[in-house]
């Protein structure tokens, strides 16, 4: 089965403004893959990082929203030295601390995919060649479950 590791920016989407169309399917896409995961046709990662950083947003409609896909999730993953080693190679890379250390997750657990909506960090991210997981917009996310 498809074990996909969605980002903190993937999780609250649908809270963004749903005015600009990009935005706008994005959150369908999002939805897409929700319902992939309630019929079991997808396996939802969580992680400590992203319990961690879910905590931390201040407005608690986002957070009780986050939270609430992040129960979907039946695995959560540990950061662990491993984790540490290859989050702080992705730093000198160029990634920031919580992205390199989601990558680093999403990457020695062989998730299937690591989905973001941050253009930066697709970019830097897709430049990486010690990845065990591959990276992929909500967008592009799709076609590749459906298949």
């Amino acid at each position: 089965m498809i074990r996909v590791y969605l980002d903190n920016c993937c999780l609250q989407r649908h809270l963004d403004n749903q005015a600009h169309p990009r935005i706008r399917v994005e959150t369908e896409a999002l939805f897409a893959v929700l319902a992939a995961v309630n019929a079991s046709e997808i396996i939802l990662l969580s992680s400590e990082a992203l319990t961690y950083e879910i905590s931390s947003i201040p407005d608690e409609t986002r957070r009780t929203e986050a939270f609430a896909i992040l129960s979907l999730a039946s695995e959560c993953l540990q950061v662990t030295d491993t984790v540490e080693t290859l989050a702080l190679t992705f730093e000198q890379q160029g990634l920031q601390t919580m992205d390199a250390i989601h990558l680093a997750l999403a990457s020695t657990a062989k998730a299937d995919y690591f989905c973001t909506c941050d253009d930066k960090l697709f970019r830097k991210a897709q430049a990486m060649s010690s990845l065990d997981c591959k990276i992929i917009t909500l967008l592009n996310l799709i076609p590749e479950v459906s298949k």
